[in-house]
């Protein structure tokens, strides 16, 4: 739903939101392609028709997608099962629509077949949570379910074998959590990977989504498997920005958005389509798609 990064996900999916002109999930679909993976299946459920727009042709980077809709919330568990004909055959990955990272994946996959598991959690020390208990090469207890006191947190990647479908519920609203604590206690194979290399960031908040551009801009980071060599693109090459404007910090100018005489954006972000008026000064704010800011402002959503 989005609902801490309200009220960016008002009229824009949290996966759709533009990190530097690119949409948060792409990073995600470049970072499987680069590991090898052929097709997608992206699950949605508020404003599905956003997806179907974004992702015209069915298609991302010339691989395959299929969007499934999800009307009533299901919950991780729940949501993989409702892609079950799409994915039952062979072994998937899941990657939360969220995140922004660079960690190599290729340690994960290549775990998950030389144990044979039935699934692969990539962890991470992120100081965000510590639910995931981690012993010998396995998950012995997620969320302290059996007891066991937890260290990593779970870093929303993980490899899957397609037997799970087995053990979640059809048309259910359901978490992960207790489908993999059950498996556990059943001595099924649950491996994990420490992925403590590179970079992770979770964008869940408007604080969240605002310090990672800072980050970027500070650090010039950009992952390895991204194609783009334009990418981070600060002002869009069909922004109006006035000579007499200033762009400071970590600032951007999406798509078509008007910066006028005089206005001065400090770690503003300024998405498609959106105005600013002359003799504005905007700090820390984020203007809306189409949206006009006028006026002195500072910690502002417009």
């Amino acid at each position: 739903m989005g609902t801490r990064l309200r009220p960016l996900t008002d009229a824009l999916p949290k996966p759709l939101v533009p990190i530097f002109q690119k949409a948060l999930i792409t990073f995600a679909l470049d970072h499987l392609i680069d590991a090898g993976v052929k097709s997608f299946v992206i699950n949605t459920h508020r404003l599905p028709e956003l997806f179907t727009a974004f992702f015209a042709g069915n298609t991302y980077a010339e691989h395959p997608i299929t969007l499934v809709h999800e009307p009533d919330l299901l919950e991780t568990g729940g949501g993989i099962k409702n892609a079950e004909p799409l994915l039952a055959s062979e072994l998937f990955l899941t990657y939360s629509g969220d995140i922004l990272t660079d960690v190599d994946l290729r340690p994960l996959i290549d775990e998950h077949f030389r144990r044979g598991n039935d699934v692969t959690l990539a962890l991470r020390e992120t100081g965000l949570g510590t639910d995931i208990a981690f012993a010998d090469g396995k998950v012995v207890d997620i969320a302290n379910r059996l007891g066991i006191a937890g260290r990593y947190d779970f870093a929303n990647i993980a490899v899957w074998s397609p037997t799970v479908f087995r053990r979640i519920p059809p048309a259910q609203k359901i978490s992960l959590i207790p489908v993999v604590t059950e498996w556990i206690k059943e001595n099924a194979r649950i491996g994990g990977v420490i992925l403590n290399d590179g970079k992770w960031f979770n964008v869940g908040s408007v604080r969240q989504y605002l310090d990672l551009h800072r980050t970027l801009a500070a650090e010039k980071w950009k992952p390895h498997y991204l194609r783009t060599p334009e990418w981070p693109l600060a002002v869009a090459r069909n922004a109006r920005v006035h000579p007499t404007a200033q762009v400071l910090g970590c600032s951007v100018v999406g798509e078509n958005a008007i910066v006028a005489t005089g206005a001065i954006l400090r770690d503003t972000i300024v998405w498609p389509g959106a105005q600013i008026a002359s003799r504005s000064e905007l700090q820390d704010c984020i203007v809306r798609t189409r949206q006009k800011a006028e006026g002195i402002l500072q910690n502002a959503i417009i």
